[in-house]
């Protein structure tokens, strides 16, 4: 498995990474954000109310499978989601085959999007319906009101993933892989190997890696 030290490297190379440096350390500082859940922590907000997509009432408790419970949080917008054309494919072509491969492994998916300061804008109920059907996703998407979950995680990026095992202890947190600008050049696939170990009852070998990626929206960030 690559390090840490590998992943920093490949994402060097990733482009905005600069501009997003500042909005980052931004982020460090707003009020009410909880520091980033510690490995072996509990699920928070488990029975937090949000809705989704299909505009059923969706709550993390409710959505755990078997083995765990992966949340990712998403949005519309972000390049390192969605990608950049020719510079980044993005990670987001890659959440149908994580769902797969955690659905496999006895693991539900879920999609958040915190990303409040725009919910009027690109990240609105509508926008996100919209997106959500053109994007294929085969999870569900739900809107964090408030970004009380984003706080109660820690999260600051989108994507921002955090994978959590049956008895809703984290296991993994930080990244998808370490190329976000294609999938056909990932050397190392640190969700993939994390939701392999959770699905058969094991600890990630790789419990942790940074997460790259716009910040999530807050209001009054």
């Amino acid at each position: 498995m690559k390090s840490t030290q590998h992943f920093f490297h490949a994402a060097l190379a990733v482009f905005f990474m600069m501009s997003f440096v500042a909005s980052a350390q931004a982020q460090a500082g707003v009020s009410g954000v909880s520091d980033e859940l510690a490995i072996g922590a509990s699920l928070p907000l488990s029975d937090h109310v949000m809705m989704n997509t299909d505009g059923s009432k969706f709550t993390l408790n409710g959505h755990m499978g078997d083995q765990g419970l992966l949340v990712i949080f998403s949005c519309n917008t972000c390049p390192f989601v969605v990608g950049n054309g020719e510079k980044s494919e993005g990670w987001e072509g890659r959440y149908n085959a994580l769902n797969d491969a955690a659905n496999a492994a006895g693991i539900n998916m879920v999609l958040v999007n915190s990303n409040e300061a725009k919910r009027e804008g690109d990240d609105s109920f509508r926008a996100m319906q919209k997106h959500a059907e053109i994007a294929g996703y085969t999870m569900p998407y739900v809107v964090d009101a408030g970004h009380q979950v984003a706080d109660a995680f820690g999260a600051r990026k989108t994507p921002h993933v955090y994978l959590f095992d049956a008895e809703g202890r984290l296991m993994y947190r930080g990244a998808i892989d370490d190329n976000v600008r294609a999938a056909k050049q990932v050397t190392a696939n640190y969700l993939i190997d994390a939701i392999e170990a959770v699905g058969n009852g094991q600890k990630a070998e790789l419990a942790k890696t940074p997460a790259l990626g716009c910040s999530i929206k807050r209001l009054g960030s």
